[in-house]
């Protein structure tokens, strides 16, 4: 499924809850569903930088699609990592560079966060695109 198409469907399942509270508990559990990442991937050079809590991110390649692993020791951050892997993860990594984030806002994501929760989600999508640009230049 394109990633355009993926953005559209987490719009639509958020836009069934009525509040904030509905949809946290919906991250929450979008957390509790996540792939987990292998422990021998939750090393230094794995976390993203700019979260308050911890956030490990593995990406491997596969195929030309990026698959990415990842893990927190907060439930809301992994719910967020959970949606962004959901997005991004099995796509090609010049269509991850090229994506449009927008439906982080349509779902009001940022707006609900804390401060320092809404820069950890900028850094995570930050981190993503990293690792699709540098898979990119490896298949160039």
């Amino acid at each position: 499924m394109s990633i355009q198409k993926l953005q559209e469907e987490i719009v639509d399942e958020f836009s069934m809850f009525d509040d904030w509270m509905q949809r946290y508990e919906y991250m929450i559990d979008l957390g509790k569903s996540l792939p987990l990442i292998e422990e021998k991937y939750k090393i230094d050079e794995n976390i993203i930088k700019g979260c308050q809590s911890k956030v490990w991110v593995h990406a491997e390649m596969k195929d030309e699609k990026i698959e990415f692993t990842a893990d927190s020791d907060a439930i809301i951050t992994k719910g967020i990592i959970a949606i962004l892997i959901r997005v991004f993860s099995g796509q090609h990594p010049k269509d991850i560079i090229e994506a449009n984030t927008a439906f982080i806002d349509e779902i009001g994501l940022k707006e609900h966060l804390s401060p320092t929760r809404a820069n950890g989600l900028v850094s995570m999508i930050k981190q993503l695109k990293m690792y699709a640009v540098a898979y990119q230049t490896q298949l160039n």
